[in-house]
């Protein structure tokens, strides 16, 4: 299947200040304002687009390109963004900030999306101010691991287009040093007591350290605990992810509350891995995240919204979550981006009949 990428409720959540955390249904709720967490994941996906040029429609003002929205999305973050290199979070429709800049999530996703700007984004003028930006936050380290492991994705972005960028070299090795080894009980080598959020992540970065950092280690840890959350996470053929809520040791499930977000994380890990690795399982891992949307999934319902081109912010036992905010609808743009690039390679490769096997390493060079 190629699946289709729409833009359509991310623009409908989109005014000219950034990106409108929740929804009810797919109608945004203003009063509950923004956050640098969504805008940060915003200005990823589309700077993840190949030609992210103006829509030929002609009800698409050109305002509502993918352009203007990255410029829209790299603004907040410039605004969010205090000069020690912490960050803001959230922003009410006052345009008043409501919190004191800090190193949490945010932080690390602001990274993220930096990191990707720097590297894809639509204009020369958006990448030189991205990488700027990311120079003065990427110098500091968070408490939280999660926050370290987002930032350090962003590293990994402009490390493989510049493998003598120090600055993100340290990052994405400080954060591979944070996730740390399997632990040696084959029955949950986890590095962390719980499954909690977002947990594909974790292995995505020792799978770019040791693939960017040339260390076969941390190479063979990332894949074996990525390996490991895809069986834990997998029941009868489909994704069964960890809920809202997490799990340890022993846990049974399946849970419910299950978040886009984790499906999310292991498109963006298996994409990764089927990179630098060419193998089958991982292709396999990002097909079935892309599925978990359109409904094999626990209760058998999609998430994905055609009708709006939004996502439902969950699954429950006995349905979804009806509302469409931006964390939910981020997560199935970036999923389908995976598996239509996928699709597409796929389709270049059954045309070059003279190469019948491979491995998709990507090419490490420096910025144009």
């Amino acid at each position: 299947m190629n699946p289709e990428v729409s833009f359509a409720h991310l623009r409908r959540l989109s005014d000219d200040t950034g990106l409108f955390e929740h929804a009810r249904g797919a109608v945004p709720r203003r009063e509950h304002g923004y956050c640098l967490d969504d805008v940060a994941r915003g200005l990823l996906v589309i700077c993840r687009e190949p030609e992210p040029e103006p829509e030929a429609e002609p009800e698409h003002k050109p305002d509502a390109s993918l352009i203007a929205l990255a410029e829209t999305y790299l603004a907040f973050v410039a605004h969010a963004q205090d000069p020690d290199g912490a960050f803001h979070n959230r922003l009410g429709f006052d345009r008043l900030w409501h919190d004191e800049p800090a190193v949490g999530d945010w932080w690390g996703r602001a990274l993220w999306g930096l990191g990707t700007a720097a590297v894809r984004g639509p204009a020369p003028w958006i990448r030189s101010a991205a990488l700027t930006m990311f120079d003065t936050s990427a110098v500091l380290r968070s408490p939280w691991s999660r926050s370290n492991t987002f930032a350090a994705l962003g590293a990994a972005e402009i490390l493989a287009a510049d493998p003598d960028h120090a600055i993100a070299r340290d990052l994405l090795a400080d954060a591979a040093e944070l996730v740390g080894a399997p632990r040696a009980d084959p029955a949950w080598p986890w590095p962390e007591p719980l499954l909690s959020y977002a947990n594909a992540a974790p292995a995505e970065v020792l799978i770019a350290a040791g693939h960017l950092l040339d260390d076969e280690r941390l190479l063979a840890d990332g894949l074996a605990l990525l390996g490991w959350l895809l069986d834990e996470q997998t029941r009868d053929g489909h994704l069964s992810l960890t809920p809202a809520g997490g799990h340890g040791r022993g846990w049974t499930g399946p849970g419910f509350d299950q978040q886009p977000i984790e499906a999310a994380a292991l498109a963006d890990a298996c994409a990764r891995a089927l990179a630098v690795t060419g193998a089958d399982r991982w292709e396999a891992g990002l097909a079935l995240a892309m599925a978990w949307f359109l409904g094999m999934n626990d209760s058998g319902v999609p998430l994905a919204d055609e009708s709006t081109g939004g996502c439902c912010d969950g699954l429950e036992r006995d349905g979804r979550n009806e509302n469409q905010g931006a964390e939910s609808t981020l997560a199935l743009i970036s999923t389908f981006q995976h598996s239509r690039n996928q699709h597409s390679r796929n389709q270049l490769g059954r045309k070059q009949h003279s190469r019948t096997q491979h491995t998709r390493t990507p090419t490490k060079g420096h910025f144009a």
